[in-house]
């Protein structure tokens, strides 16, 4: 791709473009859009409430027999008030200059959706493109000569160039949820079975590839007891060897050293009362393995990995791991699969396009065939490949990993919950170290308390004080699974990481708090949750009217309660302590009912 030039226009493409500049009645927004390989095009603008839908159509292709035409709408806003750039890849939320290089969005690479977010996290401007599958390249940034912030989205004339923009100023997490909303219309119904929101053990930071069926049994039997209700095998199971290596990847076949009679393992796993979900890395076939032998289309070959990374436009490609995979499901009775490594397919593409087509036909073909088995099956995809497309064919996103970091597995999860849509949201696996202490476990906890928790320690070596802190936190996050998980979401302040989440479901809110933040709470509630994850242990409320007679229960990172009492705010200020890693729960108190 050429250069971009010094006020962050796309760069220019060498054959012939059409642009006509669009009115949008929308003081200081400057848009256009352009048809590239096309004589004339065809701009549909519906507008409203400073929100616009734009359809772009190509018409009068240069050559039936050249490049495919491409379409591409650019748009820009003077940069006043802005505070920080969300993108679903989770990082830094600093305003990039408009001549960085361009990120691109595919089924295999991510969502085309960004917004620029002003004070008080107003959203002065979100979009996001209606193309789910096949790649849209993205350019975003502040324009130093102007003093503007310019975008760009381009794409393939495959289907219409539908671009939605939201200039109202509204909680840019409202406006990001609403564009997940549209996208929802566009890719239809997401089959998404009430297992997906409960906690999963995990066995990758414990073992890694020392992974034995005897492990997993004693693993599994202690995290029943906890309160989880899968275990996730991750990679370890289809191997005897313990290197990082993905020599040996691709069969997937359980390795007989150390699961000898796989089928009877998954039974008596599931006898304790857990899913059993196995991890596959769909992308590789191993230089060791009979799948590195198999159908012949290749994209690259890694040599520090010893793979080679499958061709997904390749039928034959597909067929084969679509056998491979639905025999694993359908011969051992395994409740789902984690699909790794999906971005590597993007990674190593020479034709984007194809290879988002390809991984679309490969999932949709693996759906059909698992679900034929096991209906509700649970299928498990990770960040960065969390878009729309993946909807139909998944029922967990998973944040990517950060082990031992709570703020970045906060941040991440975050993010997702605001464009993962139907599906259910996964920390990725909370780890810690032996000697940590119950506190810091609860804080790990409640950093993803509006997700999924997985977690992934030595549970046969955890301190009876760390057990009460883990069985505690999950107990809260299964009891208030509605409120936590499928309520209206709201994080505050992405250029901070989010110091303080907060989340509503009927009349009860919860709250994250990760900084010594007061929590300012408004509307009807009767009952308030707060978890409070920051060494201040004064938790203060500001609510919008008095809240009237409150009983206060207020417990430690283990649920050993160090309050429970009633309190009646003379006026709309209440403040509590609160110790790291507890909970305060306030609930409206009725009369002739006890605290």
């Amino acid at each position: 791709m050429s250069p971009l030039s010094w006020d962050g226009s796309a760069p220019p493409s060498g054959r012939s473009e059409c642009t006509r500049e669009i009115a949008t009645g929308i003081p200081g927004l400057g848009l256009r859009a352009t048809a590239i390989g096309a004589h004339a095009l065809d701009v549909k603008v519906t507008a409203g409430d400073r929100r616009l839908l734009v359809e772009v159509v190509p018409l009068e292709p240069e050559s039936p027999d050249g490049p495919p035409v491409r379409l591409r709408v650019e748009w820009r806003l003077p940069c006043t008030g802005a505070t920080a750039l969300w993108t679903p890849a989770t990082g830094t939320r600093w305003l990039p200059p408009a001549w960085r290089a361009p990120r691109t969005a595919s089924l295999p690479a991510g969502a085309p959706v960004g917004s620029l977010v002003g004070a008080g996290d107003a959203a002065l401007c979100t979009f996001a493109v209606g193309e789910l599958v096949r790649p849209v390249s993205i350019g975003e940034g502040a324009v130093e000569e102007s003093g503007e912030f310019a975008w760009w989205v381009e794409h393939e004339a495959g289907a219409p160039l539908l671009l939605r923009l939201d200039l109202t100023h509204r909680h840019f997490a409202q406006t990001v949820q609403e564009m997940a909303h549209w996208w929802a219309g566009l890719v239809g119904p997401a089959q998404v079975p009430a297992a997906a929101f409960e906690p999963v053990f995990c066995t990758w930071y414990v073992s890694h590839l020392t992974i034995t069926a005897a492990q997993v049994e004693q693993l599994g039997a202690l995290a029943a007891q906890l309160g989880f209700t899968a275990v996730l095998v991750d990679d370890g199971w289809q191997t005897e060897e313990t290197s990082r290596s993905y020599a040996t990847t691709g069969d997937w076949q359980p390795a007989a050293g150390p699961f000898p009679d796989f089928a009877e393992h998954v039974r008596r796993t599931r006898a304790l009362g857990l899913r059993y979900l196995l991890w596959v890395a769909l992308p590789f076939a191993g230089d060791r393995s009979a799948a590195g032998g198999g159908p012949s289309g290749r994209l690259a070959r890694i040599p520090e990995l010893e793979t080679s990374v499958l061709d997904p436009a390749d039928p034959r490609v597909r067929a084969d791991l679509v056998d491979r995979l639905g025999e694993l499901v359908e011969r051992h009775g395994v409740d789902g699969l984690k699909i790794d490594f999906i971005d590597t397919f993007a990674r190593y593409a020479t034709d984007p396009t194809a290879v988002a087509e390809g991984v679309h036909s490969l999932l949709a073909e693996l759906d059909a065939r698992l679900r034929a088995a096991r209906p509700e099956v649970l299928v498990e995809h990770r960040q960065p490949y969390a878009g729309p497309g993946l909807w139909p064919y998944a029922t967990m996103v998973r944040a990517t990993d950060c082990p031992h970091s709570a703020a970045e597995n906060r941040q991440r999860t975050t993010d997702l919950r605001l464009t993962a849509g139907p599906l259910a949201v996964h920390a990725d696996p909370l780890t810690w170290h032996p000697e940590e202490e119950p506190a810091g476990i609860a804080v790990l906890l409640q950093s993803v308390l509006f997700a999924t928790a997985q977690v992934s320690v030595d549970l046969a070596r955890q301190r009876p004080d760390q057990l009460a802190a883990l069985r505690f936190w999950l107990a809260v996050m299964r009891e208030h699974v509605d409120l936590l998980q499928r309520g209206a979401f709201r994080p505050h302040r992405p250029e901070l990481g989010y110091p303080l989440l907060e989340a509503g479901h009927g009349a009860a809110r919860a709250f994250g708090r990760y900084a010594p933040l007061p929590l300012r709470v408004s509307g009807r509630w009767d009952l308030l949750l707060v978890a409070n994850a920051d060494p201040d242990t004064l938790v203060r409320l500001d609510f919008d009217a008095p809240p009237g007679r409150l009983a206060v229960l207020v417990q430690d990172c283990q649920g050993a309660t160090r309050a429970a009492v009633e309190a009646e705010p003379a006026d709309r200020e209440f403040a509590v302590r609160v110790p790291r890693g507890g909970l305060l729960t306030l609930r409206r108190a009725q009369e002739g009912r006890a605290a």
